[in-house]
């Protein structure tokens, strides 16, 4: 078992059984142009997860953790988002609708698709979810049980909206979930800093938090353990 300096308290994690999540990390709501920005989103305000994001995956590709992608993302028919989704805040341009990067949060379309930066390898899972939680109406709760995993990793965007629902979701189905603080970013700083208290409030209701450094320092801990 490694051990990472974490909030509330140390976040203890066998790396044969954790999984990393990395939740839509789309150009949709990333680059300027995108879902993001059409609803008025200063998407430069993510920006800084992206290096973080892909320093945090090639940490965890060389420690060979399981690596799962989401996508928020619908069927070209649309039959998989509510009427109630597409009309929620009476956006100029509705989930579906032609954007400057093709349909907006439509599976295959260009703007759907995961930032170079942080792309996913060929033998790691992408899943495209049609809701904010990457475990509903996806096939992620059978693939992490298939694969013997017990504790998850978590960045990726929005902080307090698909990462949250995520995290709570794998709570609910008695999963520790770490969140990588720099790994995660927000439209607006303060919901961010919200988040990250109301997941580690009251003993670590939801999960734990802890910066980057820290999660490589507890691999190169037990890397240098393993060698002495």
């Amino acid at each position: 078992m490694l051990s990472v300096p974490a909030l509330p308290y140390a976040f203890q994690f066998d790396p044969a059984h954790t999984a990393l999540i990395v939740i839509d990390m789309q150009r949709d709501f990333i680059e300027p142009g995108g879902f993001g920005a059409s609803l008025g989103n200063q998407v430069a305000r993510l920006a800084p997860s992206v290096p973080v994001v892909a320093e945090l995956l090639g940490l965890c590709r060389r420690h060979k953790l399981l690596i799962v992608h989401t996508r928020e993302a619908h069927r070209p028919d649309m039959a998989d988002c509510p009427p109630a989704k597409r009309a929620r805040g009476n956006p100029a341009v509705q989930i579906g609708d032609n954007g400057p990067m093709g349909r907006i949060l439509v599976s295959g379309e260009p703007g759907c698709e995961i930032v170079a930066a942080v792309a996913p390898l060929v033998d790691e899972i992408v899943l495209d979810k049609p809701g904010k939680g990457a475990f509903y109406a996806t096939a992620l709760g059978e693939i992490l049980r298939i694969k013997g995993i017990r504790q998850l990793i978590f960045a990726g965007v929005t902080t307090e909206v698909c990462v949250q629902t995520s995290m709570r979701e794998a709570n609910d189905r008695g999963y520790d979930c770490l969140l990588i603080e720099d790994a995660t970013e927000s439209y607006f700083p303060e919901f961010k800093a919200a988040t990250l208290e109301m997941i580690r409030a009251q003993g670590g209701i939801v999960g734990w938090t802890a910066p980057l450094q820290a999660l490589a320092s507890a691999f190169q801990a037990a890397t240098q353990e393993s060698h002495a």
